[in-house]
Order: C-alpha cells, then sequence, then structure tokens
C-alpha cells in the first residue's frame, strides 16, 4: 500500500515538474505573439501589460505591406522544402549503401562522415563560401539548397535502421528481378518511413531557421529568407518592437503547422529513434 501511494506521488510530482518546465518554455512565445497585437508604446510601458490594452494589427500590416514578406516567404519554402527533399533522398540512399552493400574503406568514409558532424559550421563557412563563389551560386537560393543537401547525421540515422532490415528481405527482391533502386524504393524507403519523417521535421526547421549562411550568401533583397527579415525589420524598424514581434510570430507559424501536421510521424521516429 505504501509503495502504491510512493509511487503516485512520485507521478504527481513528474507532472508538476513537467508542467512548470512546459510554462517556462512556452512564456516566450506566448509574450512575443501577445507583443505582436501591442502598440510600440504599450511594449515598452512600464510597469509592462501583458495582454493587449488595445489590441491591433498595425504591426502585422506593417510586416505584410512594407516589405516583400510574401517573396521572402516564398523563397524560404522553396529551400527549406528542396534542402527537405535532398536530404532524405541522399540519406536514405547513402544509409542503404553503408547498411547493405560490401565496398572497400567502408568504415573509414563511414567513419569520416560521421567526424564532420563535430565540426562547426564556423570552420568550415569560408571553404564553404569560396566554394560556392567558384561555382557562381553567390546571391542564388541554391547557394541555399546544394551545400545543405547531404546530412551526416541523416546518414548514420538511416544507416543504423536499415542494418535492422532482414537482408533476406532484399535477397528475395533481387531474385525475383528486382533492380537495386526498384528494391530501395519499394522495400527500404517504406521500412524506414517513421525516421524519415522524424529526420525531415528536423532538416525543415534547421532549413526554414537558418540565419548564418544566408546572411552570407544572399545580398539582393529579393533573395532573402524569413529569418533574415528580423535583421531587417530590426534595422529598418528598430525602435518599433511591435512590428519585429509581429515578423518573429509570422515566421514561426509554418514551423508550428509542420509539426502539426506531422506531429503523430515526429513522436514516432522519435519512439523508435532511442530504442534503437
Amino acid at each position: 500500500m505504501g509503495n502504491t501511494k510512493s509511487h503516485k506521488w512520485n507521478y504527481y510530482i513528474l507532472i508538476t515538474v513537467l508542467a512548470v518546465g512546459s510554462l517556462l518554455m512556452l512564456f516566450p512565445f506566448v509574450w512575443m505573439l501577445l507583443s505582436a497585437f501591442k502598440s510600440s508604446l504599450e511594449i515598452i510601458k512600464v510597469p509592462p501589460t501583458f495582454f493587449p490594452a488595445s489590441p491591433t494589427l498595425e504591426g502585422f500590416k506593417r510586416v505584410l505591406f512594407e516589405a516583400p514578406f510574401f517573396r521572402w516567404l516564398l523563397n524560404s519554402v522553396i529551400v527549406s522544402v528542396t534542402v527537405t527533399f535532398l536530404v532524405l533522398f541522399t540519406s536514405s540512399l547513402a544509409g542503404y549503401v553503408f547498411a547493405k552493400f560490401e565496398f572497400k574503406f567502408k568504415q573509414l568514409i563511414f567513419i569520416l562522415i560521421l567526424t564532420t558532424m563535430m565540426v562547426p559550421f564556423e570552420v568550415i563557412m569560408i571553404p564553404t563560401y569560396l566554394i560556392v563563389s567558384d561555382m557562381r551560386m553567390l546571391n542564388k537560393l541554391w547557394a541555399l539548397i546544394v551545400p545543405s543537401a547531404v546530412s551526416a547525421f541523416g546518414i548514420f540515422l538511416c544507416r543504423q535502421f536499415i542494418e535492422g532490415i532482414p537482408t533476406d528481405l532484399i535477397e528475395a527482391g533481387r531474385i525475383d528481378g528486382c533492380a537495386e533502386m526498384s528494391i530501395f524504393v519499394n522495400i527500404i524507403v517504406p521500412e524506414i518511413t517513421p525516421v524519415l519523417s522524424a529526420l525531415g521535421i528536423f532538416t525543415f526547421m534547421g532549413s526554414w531557421n537558418n540565419y548564418l549562411w544566408p546572411l552570407i550568401a544572399i545580398n539582393d533583397l529579393d533573395k532573402m529568407t524569413v529569418p533574415l527579415a528580423l535583421s531587417f525589420f530590426s534595422t529598418q524598424h528598430g525602435g518599433e518592437q511591435n512590428v519585429i514581434m509581429a515578423a518573429a510570430t509570422l515566421i514561426m507559424l509554418p514551423v508550428i503547422v509542420v509539426f502539426l501536421l506531422f506531429q503523430r510521424q515526429f513522436i514516432e521516429g522519435l519512439t523508435l529513434t532511442g530504442i534503437k
């Protein structure tokens, strides 16, 4: 009996800690969202107000109609979706090769790929810039897509899961006359769909929120992505906090929508990752 009560109290304590932690993490987002509906004077008012006294859409109007925000949004969608599909394709294909094929220096090459995960982007930033410049892709959306088309983490993740697929299943496909690409598409990819879903969400969020590399590679206003919009509005409307908050809110909405749409696959992928 005492053991049952102890478990119950532990459960209540755990729920309380998680609820408090969730509220603390949610508070900055709620503050940003409510501030987007305030005027600049109300935001800097002392003492501050939590809820807007006189809700206004002025900040959103400034963002949407005084800057090419929809163009930036389209650029971000093009870059993020393209990078996500390329990473899913290259990661699953390379993972299949490293998991089910034998070739010379296989382990060495795989270890070299994994070591790239420990190198900060700031270290390879200048070489990447020089390579992109030589390829004449600077100030183009391709400059944001090509360097991100391969993910070492994605290759590692897919390889680990594909290793768990029975080789007999692949051999059966070969006996039936399937080409390697047909085996990859019809056997391998359906088996690792939860992992690809989680990897896709991670990749999309990382590409959508990428700030440093677009800041370096993009110069023209019409080629900018939405993270650069915060820099633009901070520069052009530095004293108008409601405009900056409205821009930040609009930038976060697509990521939230993507997460809500693929929440089940995301959680399933993370669960499988933990089990693996």
